[in-house]
Order: C-alpha cells, then structure tokens, then sequence
C-alpha cells in the first residue's frame, strides 16, 4: 500500500472510515481494543516485529488473552528504535510507563503484567490473524485513534478511502450550515445525509455488522 494512501487515510477519523465500511457493508472495527495512551493516531499495513519496515503496523492475535501479556519493554523499544508505526494486539501488554514515556502507540485490551513466556507461542507470522473478531491479512490498513482501532481490506481500500472521502465533506458541510444557524435536522436533511443508509438497506443501528438495535434517548429537565 502506497505511502500516499496510507497519509490519506489518516486526514479521517476511525468514526468517518468506520461509516465508509458500514457504507459498503464491510465489518472493520476491533471491538474491545482501545489505546494505552491518547492522542496517538496510526495507519499501515500490518505486519509482525522482526525485519518490519519502519511506517509499518504490528498486528498481534493473541486470542484475546487477559491473563499473559505478548509486549511489554523491550519489543516496546526495539519497534520504537526502528520507526514502527504502532502496535495492535488481541491481548494485553505490561510495562505501560514505558509505553508512555516513549509515546508510542499501541492498542490493546488491557495491560496485565504476567508475561506470556511458557504460557503462549509463536504460531506464525504474516498470516492472517484476528484482532477483536476482525480478519486481518498481511497488506491490510490498520487506522487507530482515540476511538479504537479498525481494519481495512487492502483490496477495498481505494473504494472505502472514496467512501470515507464523501462522508467528511458532507459531515464538513453539514457542520458549517449548524455554525451559520441551522438544527442538526435541517442541515442532515439538505445533504440527504440519513438517505444514504437507507439508500442501501440499513434501517437499524448496526444492521451492517450483525449487531441490531433500537437506539433509545431521553432527557430530564
């Protein structure tokens, strides 16, 4: 995946490339995964510790383990010496200060500082993996922020990118009309905003991913 696509994917929020995916009906976000520290935002293409290409992300399936860590100090400096993007693990990592301290980005589940070693095994390395129900193949886009972490099929990429692209400029406009006065209604209803769910079927929050819905709001005086 080129460099360029790559940049151009970070210009949006997981939120924004998250309604692209639900746009086309692709599953992308990791649910359970969150950052140990905030203020990171990454995006590459994934791929394992050992020999990684600096811009790269490394993705960890360690089956949602709670009780044993796979990262901890020293992978957390070796991927920060040799300018790894960041880190996203099906599991949970230790030593968080220095993960701090560093500023480097990684996602996880948790940390838990009992390590993996005699608990958990290499398996494999560039093959496909899980992170929070998600398939991952080696080449995929992986986008984290603050929100969370998804993933992005390497051979839909430039559709979900045009998709995600569409949705910030309407979300743009839509945010200078409420500026100028308008309610978040009118504004959505001069961009067909909520048409184009509808457009594709999508009536309940979460038909998309097989997570169905009624959202419910209420307010007290």
């Amino acid at each position: 995946m080129s460099a360029e696509m790559i940049q151009a994917f970070l210009s949006f929020s997981t939120a924004t490339i998250s309604d692209a995916l639900d746009l086309l009906r692709l599953s992308g976000g990791c649910l359970g995964l969150r950052p140990v520290g905030m203020g990171h935002k990454i995006a590459g293409a994934g791929d394992f510790l050992d020999d990684v290409p600096p811009g790269s992300v490394v993705v960890i399936d360690n089956g949602g383990r709670t009780y044993c860590t796979v990262w901890g100090d020293l992978m957390t400096r070796v991927a920060k010496r040799n300018g790894i993007a960041g880190t996203v693990i099906d599991g949970v990592c230790r030593d968080e200060a220095l993960i701090r301290e560093l500023s480097y980005p990684i996602f996880t589940r948790g940390a838990f500082m009992v390590t993996g070693k005699g608990r958990v095994r290499l398996a494999a390395v560039q093959e496909e993996v899980t992170a929070g129900d998600v398939s991952v193949h080696p080449g995929d886009l992986d986008v984290a922020d603050d929100s969370g972490v998804l993933m992005v099929p390497k051979s839909r990429a430039d559709g979900v990118l045009r998709t995600a692209q569409d949705m910030g400029a309407r979300e743009d406009r839509i945010k200078r009309m409420v500026e100028e006065g308008l309610t978040l209604k009118q504004a959505r209803a001069r961009e067909g905003y909520d048409q184009i769910g509808k457009q594709l079927g999508i009536r309940d929050i979460g038909q998309s991913s097989g997570r169905n819905g009624w959202l419910k709001i209420t307010s007290k005086a």
